[in-house]
Protein backbone atom coordinates (compact mmCIF):
# COMPACT_ATOMS: atom_id res chain seq x y z
CA UNK A 1 0.00 0.00 0.00
CA UNK A 2 1.20 3.52 -0.78
CA UNK A 3 0.84 6.04 2.02
CA UNK A 4 0.59 9.81 1.82
CA UNK A 5 0.24 12.79 4.14
CA UNK A 6 -2.06 15.78 3.82
CA UNK A 7 -1.81 19.11 5.63
CA UNK A 8 -3.15 22.64 5.26
CA UNK A 9 0.06 24.57 4.64
CA UNK A 10 0.02 27.75 6.75
CA UNK A 11 2.55 30.30 7.96
CA UNK A 12 2.54 28.73 11.45
CA UNK A 13 3.01 25.10 10.33
CA UNK A 14 6.15 23.19 9.47
CA UNK A 15 7.52 24.64 6.22
CA UNK A 16 6.66 22.81 3.02
CA UNK A 17 10.27 22.07 2.13
CA UNK A 18 10.99 20.71 5.60
CA UNK A 19 7.86 18.57 5.52
CA UNK A 20 8.77 17.23 2.10
CA UNK A 21 12.19 16.08 3.32
CA UNK A 22 10.72 14.49 6.44
CA UNK A 23 8.07 12.59 4.49
CA UNK A 24 10.50 11.27 1.90
CA UNK A 25 13.01 10.22 4.57
CA UNK A 26 10.31 8.31 6.46
CA UNK A 27 8.93 6.46 3.45
CA UNK A 28 5.78 8.40 2.68
CA UNK A 29 4.91 8.19 -1.01
CA UNK A 30 3.12 11.51 -1.42
CA UNK A 31 2.20 14.85 0.13
CA UNK A 32 -1.16 16.55 -0.51
CA UNK A 33 -2.23 20.17 -0.08
CA UNK A 34 -5.86 21.34 0.27
CA UNK A 35 -7.06 24.65 -1.13
CA UNK A 36 -9.25 27.58 -0.16
CA UNK A 37 -8.52 30.94 -1.77
CA UNK A 38 -10.29 32.75 1.08
CA UNK A 39 -13.23 32.41 3.46
CA UNK A 40 -15.89 35.13 3.12
CA UNK A 41 -16.69 36.94 6.37
CA UNK A 42 -20.40 36.47 5.60
CA UNK A 43 -20.11 32.74 6.41
CA UNK A 44 -23.44 32.05 4.71
CA UNK A 45 -22.35 28.51 3.83
CA UNK A 46 -22.30 26.09 6.81
CA UNK A 47 -19.22 23.93 7.33
CA UNK A 48 -20.20 20.47 5.97
CA UNK A 49 -18.72 18.69 8.99
CA UNK A 50 -20.78 20.85 11.34
CA UNK A 51 -19.72 23.35 13.98
CA UNK A 52 -17.33 26.24 13.49
CA UNK A 53 -15.05 26.32 10.47
CA UNK A 54 -11.51 25.42 11.63
CA UNK A 55 -8.95 28.21 11.53
CA UNK A 56 -6.75 26.39 9.00
CA UNK A 57 -9.37 26.95 6.30
CA UNK A 58 -8.85 30.70 6.58
CA UNK A 59 -5.08 30.40 6.66
CA UNK A 60 -4.32 27.98 3.80
CA UNK A 61 -1.45 28.90 1.50
CA UNK A 62 -1.70 28.40 -2.24
CA UNK A 63 -1.17 24.66 -2.81
CA UNK A 64 0.89 25.07 -5.97
CA UNK A 65 3.44 27.29 -4.22
CA UNK A 66 3.70 24.96 -1.20
CA UNK A 67 3.95 21.82 -3.30
CA UNK A 68 6.64 23.35 -5.52
CA UNK A 69 8.73 24.01 -2.41
CA UNK A 70 8.31 20.38 -1.34
CA UNK A 71 9.18 19.12 -4.82
CA UNK A 72 12.35 21.21 -5.02
CA UNK A 73 14.01 19.39 -2.09
CA UNK A 74 12.84 15.83 -2.82
CA UNK A 75 13.54 13.27 -5.52
CA UNK A 76 10.74 10.70 -5.41
CA UNK A 77 7.96 12.16 -3.24
CA UNK A 78 4.81 12.72 -5.26
CA UNK A 79 3.00 16.02 -4.76
CA UNK A 80 -0.75 16.40 -5.03
CA UNK A 81 -3.58 18.86 -4.62
CA UNK A 82 -6.13 17.47 -2.26
CA UNK A 83 -8.13 19.15 -3.62
CA UNK A 84 -7.84 22.02 -6.10
CA UNK A 85 -11.13 23.91 -6.49
CA UNK A 86 -11.22 23.95 -10.27
CA UNK A 87 -14.64 25.61 -10.65
CA UNK A 88 -13.31 28.84 -9.17
CA UNK A 89 -10.05 28.99 -11.15
CA UNK A 90 -9.37 30.18 -14.68
CA UNK A 91 -8.74 27.04 -16.78
CA UNK A 92 -6.07 28.53 -19.05
CA UNK A 93 -4.00 29.79 -16.13
CA UNK A 94 -4.63 26.59 -14.16
CA UNK A 95 -3.50 24.48 -17.12
CA UNK A 96 -0.21 26.40 -17.10
CA UNK A 97 0.15 25.96 -13.32
CA UNK A 98 -0.39 22.20 -13.55
CA UNK A 99 1.98 21.79 -16.50
CA UNK A 100 4.61 23.96 -14.80
CA UNK A 101 4.55 22.08 -11.48
CA UNK A 102 4.64 18.78 -13.36
CA UNK A 103 7.73 20.06 -15.17
CA UNK A 104 9.61 21.30 -12.09
CA UNK A 105 8.78 18.08 -10.19
CA UNK A 106 9.88 15.89 -13.11
CA UNK A 107 6.44 14.33 -13.51
CA UNK A 108 5.55 13.82 -9.84
CA UNK A 109 2.32 15.83 -9.75
CA UNK A 110 -1.07 14.29 -8.85
CA UNK A 111 -4.00 16.56 -9.74
CA UNK A 112 -6.69 16.09 -7.12
CA UNK A 113 -9.75 18.20 -7.85
CA UNK A 114 -13.08 19.02 -6.23
CA UNK A 115 -16.07 21.14 -7.11
CA UNK A 116 -16.36 22.96 -3.80
CA UNK A 117 -18.87 23.36 -0.97
CA UNK A 118 -18.53 27.03 -0.03
CA UNK A 119 -21.05 28.97 -2.08
CA UNK A 120 -19.89 32.38 -0.82
CA UNK A 121 -16.26 31.68 -1.72
CA UNK A 122 -17.13 30.40 -5.17
CA UNK A 123 -19.41 33.29 -6.06
CA UNK A 124 -16.66 35.76 -5.12
CA UNK A 125 -14.79 34.22 -8.06
CA UNK A 126 -17.74 34.77 -10.40
CA UNK A 127 -18.79 31.11 -10.50
CA UNK A 128 -22.40 30.19 -9.75
CA UNK A 129 -22.81 27.48 -7.13
CA UNK A 130 -25.71 25.84 -8.98
CA UNK A 131 -23.66 25.26 -12.13
CA UNK A 132 -20.31 24.45 -10.48
CA UNK A 133 -20.27 20.81 -11.60
CA UNK A 134 -20.66 21.62 -15.29
CA UNK A 135 -18.18 24.48 -15.03
CA UNK A 136 -15.63 22.17 -13.39
CA UNK A 137 -16.08 19.58 -16.13
CA UNK A 138 -15.63 22.16 -18.86
CA UNK A 139 -12.53 23.51 -17.09
CA UNK A 140 -11.03 20.01 -17.04
CA UNK A 141 -11.91 19.34 -20.67
CA UNK A 142 -10.44 22.69 -21.69
CA UNK A 143 -7.24 22.01 -19.73
CA UNK A 144 -6.83 18.63 -21.42
CA UNK A 145 -6.97 20.45 -24.74
CA UNK A 146 -4.25 22.87 -23.60
CA UNK A 147 -2.03 20.05 -22.28
CA UNK A 148 -2.26 17.79 -25.31
CA UNK A 149 -2.60 20.03 -28.38
CA UNK A 150 -0.12 22.41 -29.97
CA UNK A 151 -3.03 24.65 -30.97
CA UNK A 152 -5.65 24.16 -28.32
CA UNK A 153 -9.31 25.05 -28.83
CA UNK A 154 -12.39 24.61 -26.67
CA UNK A 155 -15.98 25.82 -26.86
CA UNK A 156 -18.44 25.18 -24.06
CA UNK A 157 -21.10 27.03 -22.11
CA UNK A 158 -18.71 28.45 -19.51
CA UNK A 159 -15.31 28.08 -21.19
CA UNK A 160 -14.61 29.09 -24.76
CA UNK A 161 -11.44 29.95 -26.63
CA UNK A 162 -10.31 29.83 -30.25
CA UNK A 163 -7.07 28.08 -31.30
CA UNK A 164 -4.21 29.26 -29.12
CA UNK A 165 -0.76 28.12 -28.04
CA UNK A 166 0.32 27.57 -24.45
CA UNK A 167 3.45 25.97 -23.02
CA UNK A 168 4.93 24.21 -21.17
CA UNK A 169 3.23 20.89 -21.74
CA UNK A 170 3.27 18.42 -18.83
CA UNK A 171 6.07 15.88 -18.47
CA UNK A 172 3.43 13.24 -17.69
CA UNK A 173 1.66 12.11 -20.84
CA UNK A 174 -0.98 12.83 -21.82
CA UNK A 175 -1.26 14.86 -18.57
CA UNK A 176 -0.93 14.36 -14.81
CA UNK A 177 -3.50 11.95 -13.40
CA UNK A 178 -6.75 13.66 -12.43
CA UNK A 179 -8.29 12.41 -9.18
CA UNK A 180 -11.89 13.56 -8.78
CA UNK A 181 -13.01 14.01 -5.19
CA UNK A 182 -16.42 14.02 -3.57
CA UNK A 183 -19.31 11.99 -2.26
CA UNK A 184 -20.79 8.84 -3.77
CA UNK A 185 -22.33 8.43 -6.30
CA UNK A 186 -22.01 11.87 -7.88
CA UNK A 187 -18.25 12.27 -7.74
CA UNK A 188 -17.87 8.65 -8.82
CA UNK A 189 -19.78 9.44 -11.99
CA UNK A 190 -17.62 12.50 -12.59
CA UNK A 191 -14.43 10.50 -12.04
CA UNK A 192 -15.57 7.91 -14.55
CA UNK A 193 -16.54 10.59 -17.06
CA UNK A 194 -13.37 12.69 -17.09
CA UNK A 195 -10.95 11.52 -14.38
CA UNK A 196 -8.15 9.01 -13.98
CA UNK A 197 -8.83 8.29 -10.32
CA UNK A 198 -11.28 8.84 -7.49
CA UNK A 199 -10.97 10.44 -4.04
CA UNK A 200 -14.09 9.13 -2.29
CA UNK A 201 -15.66 11.03 0.57
CA UNK A 202 -17.57 9.20 3.28
CA UNK A 203 -21.33 9.81 3.34
CA UNK A 204 -22.99 11.09 6.50
CA UNK A 205 -26.13 9.02 6.00
CA UNK A 206 -27.48 6.14 3.94
CA UNK A 207 -25.89 2.87 2.87
CA UNK A 208 -22.42 4.21 2.08
CA UNK A 209 -21.18 5.72 5.30
CA UNK A 210 -18.01 3.62 5.01
CA UNK A 211 -15.75 4.29 2.03
CA UNK A 212 -14.95 0.61 1.66
CA UNK A 213 -18.64 -0.09 1.11
CA UNK A 214 -18.69 2.26 -1.90
CA UNK A 215 -15.82 0.70 -3.80
CA UNK A 216 -17.54 -2.42 -5.22
CA UNK A 217 -20.38 -0.23 -6.55
CA UNK A 218 -17.82 2.17 -8.03
CA UNK A 219 -16.05 -0.71 -9.75
CA UNK A 220 -19.34 -1.89 -11.26
CA UNK A 221 -20.10 1.63 -12.51
CA UNK A 222 -16.64 1.81 -14.08
CA UNK A 223 -17.10 -1.50 -15.90
CA UNK A 224 -20.56 -0.55 -17.10
CA UNK A 225 -19.10 2.66 -18.55
CA UNK A 226 -16.51 0.65 -20.46
CA UNK A 227 -13.58 2.20 -18.65
CA UNK A 228 -10.49 0.52 -17.31
CA UNK A 229 -10.25 0.43 -13.50
CA UNK A 230 -9.58 3.87 -12.03
CA UNK A 231 -7.06 4.45 -9.26
CA UNK A 232 -8.54 5.09 -5.82
CA UNK A 233 -6.95 7.20 -3.08
CA UNK A 234 -8.58 7.17 0.35
CA UNK A 235 -8.24 9.78 3.08
CA UNK A 236 -7.94 7.67 6.25
CA UNK A 237 -8.71 9.00 9.75
CA UNK A 238 -7.04 6.38 11.93
CA UNK A 239 -4.38 3.69 12.15
CA UNK A 240 -6.44 0.55 11.52
CA UNK A 241 -4.49 -2.29 9.95
CA UNK A 242 -7.59 -4.40 9.30
CA UNK A 243 -9.27 -1.60 7.38
CA UNK A 244 -6.08 -0.93 5.40
CA UNK A 245 -6.06 -4.63 4.47
CA UNK A 246 -9.67 -4.35 3.35
CA UNK A 247 -8.78 -1.33 1.21
CA UNK A 248 -5.88 -3.26 -0.28
CA UNK A 249 -8.13 -6.21 -1.12
CA UNK A 250 -10.53 -3.78 -2.81
CA UNK A 251 -7.74 -2.42 -5.00
CA UNK A 252 -7.20 0.93 -3.30
CA UNK A 253 -3.97 2.45 -4.58
CA UNK A 254 -3.11 4.83 -1.74
CA UNK A 255 -4.13 5.83 1.77
CA UNK A 256 -3.55 9.42 2.92
CA UNK A 257 -3.36 10.51 6.56
CA UNK A 258 -4.34 14.07 7.48
CA UNK A 259 -2.21 16.09 9.89
CA UNK A 260 -2.97 19.39 11.59
CA UNK A 261 -0.82 22.38 10.55
CA UNK A 262 1.65 22.44 13.42
CA UNK A 263 5.29 23.44 13.90
CA UNK A 264 7.97 20.81 13.37
CA UNK A 265 8.42 19.96 17.06
CA UNK A 266 4.71 19.15 17.39
CA UNK A 267 4.10 17.33 14.11
CA UNK A 268 7.28 15.22 13.85
CA UNK A 269 6.30 12.69 16.56
CA UNK A 270 2.94 12.22 14.84
CA UNK A 271 4.56 11.70 11.45
CA UNK A 272 6.93 9.19 13.03
CA UNK A 273 4.08 7.26 14.64
CA UNK A 274 2.20 6.96 11.35
CA UNK A 275 5.45 6.02 9.52
CA UNK A 276 5.96 3.20 12.03
CA UNK A 277 2.40 2.03 11.37
CA UNK A 278 2.96 2.21 7.60
CA UNK A 279 6.08 0.06 7.75
CA UNK A 280 4.35 -2.42 10.01
CA UNK A 281 1.41 -2.74 7.62
CA UNK A 282 3.66 -3.17 4.60
CA UNK A 283 5.97 -5.60 6.40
Amino acid sequence: MKFGASMFFTDYAIAADALGRVLEDRGYESVWAPEHSHIPASRLTPFPAGGDLPKKYYDAMDPFVSLTAAAAVTKALKIGTGVCLVAQRDPIQLAKLVASIDQVSAGRFLFGIGNGWNQDEMENHGAAFATRHKRARENVEAMKSVWTQSKAEYHGEFVSFDPMMAWPKPVTKPHPPIYVGGAFPYSARRAIRYGDGWLPQAARRGAYRQIADMIPAFRRMTEEAGRDPLAITVWHPRQDADLIKRYEDLGVERVVFSFEPEPAEAILPKLDAVAEFMHRVNG
